[in-house]
């Protein structure tokens, strides 16, 4: 795309909050950013100043710009709650904030737990419980926590039963924080009731009536010259008004939102410059990592109607291919995956005569009778190797007729099977974008799913290769000797001084250490 092309993009950005997504010209997403007003902020980077330019970073960034894709948001927390999750699912290089695993915080309710009390977590676990959030103001959320226990007196201790031992630790009664239920104060009944009044608060019932009573209280102690108090409620209010501010949960599928990707018409698109007599309604493309020889995986992601439909992603870990090799490992994942479908279409027994496996899968989908739906297009990552590779394995299974392409990364170029020159498309077509998503999506659910498990392998102790150790000794000896290295200076003996260690098992695990 080139760059006045880019400025005609960038000037019919509207005066609205939201999130830009910066590529270079391999499609890969480089920077994501956010902005009150995207037009305003787009032009830092589409008609910068001199001051801006004098950053070599920023330099280095608008250089590297070849296309970009923006989202509307309703509000500036809807923005930074949109910029968070695309910066952790696509790591671009310009970005430094938000690429940890660290998330906005959640506010969560307990429904099983007969003292409930609100707590402050980041993760979002299935365990019964309700949960508030995310809130973009981590500060505004700590405060309004900290207003809505003192105003219904809710616990704050951390025992799930608090009795008359914790309490004689506990001074949140004597100041008049808590109501104190663990001790009799009030029954366990009145203080769920009032419990659930905050949640129910949380959840918006009865918000304005309680901010015009807030505010209501702040004037009538600013009346009677009580500045102080006037003052905390001042600050309550605000940091309510920021905490309640409405914003959507984004989840791991590309937001619904108003901007340049329209999954329709980019589908559309993407049929007529493929010459495919209807828009590819479910597309599964794959994608192969291999960080190291140690875990090779891969990854395949479903697109329905253009959007990505999580439920559906599958990832494998390779298993019978030695050392790194891409096609090999193509070959294995589209034998797997596709073989499976085969093998779960039971009425394939029933095909017509002469009917192709793929034409006969297409009418069972259609019909409700097919376990999986089969795709309308197979795109793989990469240029005729990983096509040959793909193309072999579908025609082994019986399923060389399903429609396949490759899009290789490096000039952006789709290839098609038994065709030697590629397809090149505009940077600024809606199906060169689709295919894009299509394919970083990949990409990242690959590369998440290597990263995963080398952070497990990281996890696991040399120690697990002696035989005969068990979670319990490891976790014993580590915890006594510190490391594997201190364990090594040290002799049978100390071993079989720990609890549960025999002197047999020590003598051997002695020796094993000094041979390894």
């Amino acid at each position: 795309m080139e760059k006045p092309s880019l400025k005609e993009q960038w000037r019919a950005a509207p005066h609205r909050p939201g999130v830009y997504l910066m590529k270079d010209s391999s499609g890969s997403v480089v920077y994501v950013g956010k902005a009150k007003d995207l037009k305003r902020r787009l032009s830092n980077y589409f008609s910068p100043t001199r001051q801006t330019l004098e950053n070599h970073k920023t330099r280095a960034l608008i250089a590297s710009i070849a296309s970009f894709d923006y989202y509307e948001t309703r509000s500036d927390q809807e923005a930074l709650l949109l910029e968070q999750k695309y910066i952790k699912e696509y790591r671009p290089r310009y970005n430094v904030q938000f690429r940890d695993d660290k998330r906005f915080f959640l506010l969560r309710a307990p429904t099983g737990d007969p003292l409930p009390r609100l707590s402050l977590v980041r993760l979002r676990k299935n365990d019964g419980a309700r949960y508030f959030g995310p809130f973009a103001h981590a500060s505004a959320l700590r405060e309004t926590l900290e207003w809505i226990n003192r105003r219904f007196r809710l616990r704050t201790c951390p025992f799930r039963r608090p009795g008359e031992e914790e309490y004689k630790h506990c001074h949140a009664d004597v100041i008049q924080y808590c109501s104190a239920p663990c001790v009799g104060r009030i029954s366990a009944g009145e203080y769920r009731t009032q419990f659930e009044t905050a949640v129910q608060l949380l959840q918006g019932k009865g918000r304005r009536e309680f901010l015009g009573e807030l505010g209501d209280e702040m004037r009538a102690a600013a009346e009677s010259l009580d500045f102080e108090r006037a003052a905390r409620l001042r600050d309550a209010l605000e940091n309510l008004r920021k905490t309640f501010e409405p914003a959507r949960r984004f989840t791991k599928a590309a937001p619904d939102l108003p901007g340049t990707v329209r999954p329709d018409e980019d589908l559309a698109d993407l049929a007529r410059a493929l010459g495919l007599p209807k828009p590819p309604v479910i597309m599964e493309c794959f994608d192969i990592s291999n960080l190291s020889s140690n875990h090779i995986v891969a990854s395949m992601v479903r697109f329905t109607n253009g959007r990505p439909d999580n439920a559906a992603y599958r990832r494998y870990r390779i298993r019978g291919v030695e050392g790194q090799n891409d096609f090999a490992s193509m070959n294995e994942v589209i034998r797997r995956r596709y073989a499976r479908i085969l093998r779960e279409s039971e009425a394939l027994h029933a095909k017509p005569e002469g009917m192709g496996a793929y034409e006969w899968l297409k009418r069972l989908s259609l019909e409700g009778k097919a376990p999986i739906t089969v795709p309308d297009l197979v795109v793989v990552d990469g240029g005729k190797g990983q096509i040959s590779a793909a193309l072999e394995e579908l025609a082994g299974v019986g399923l060389a007729d399903i429609p396949l392409i490759g899009l290789a990364k490096q000039n952006e170029e789709i290839y098609f099977p038994h065709r030697s020159d590629p397809l090149r498309l505009g940077h600024e077509t809606g199906a060169l974008k689709l295919m894009q998503r299509i394919r970083d999506e990949a990409h990242r659910f690959a590369n998440n799913y290597n990263e995963l498990l080398t952070r497990r392998r990281v996890r696991e102790s040399r120690l697990d290769a002696f035989p005969g150790m068990t979670q319990k000794r490891k976790e014993l000896l580590l915890a006594r000797f510190k490391t594997v290295n201190a364990l090594r200076t040290k002799s049978p003996e100390d071993f079989a001084a720990l609890p549960g260690i025999s002197r047999r098992w020590a003598e051997r695990f002695a020796a094993w250490l000094k041979e390894n």
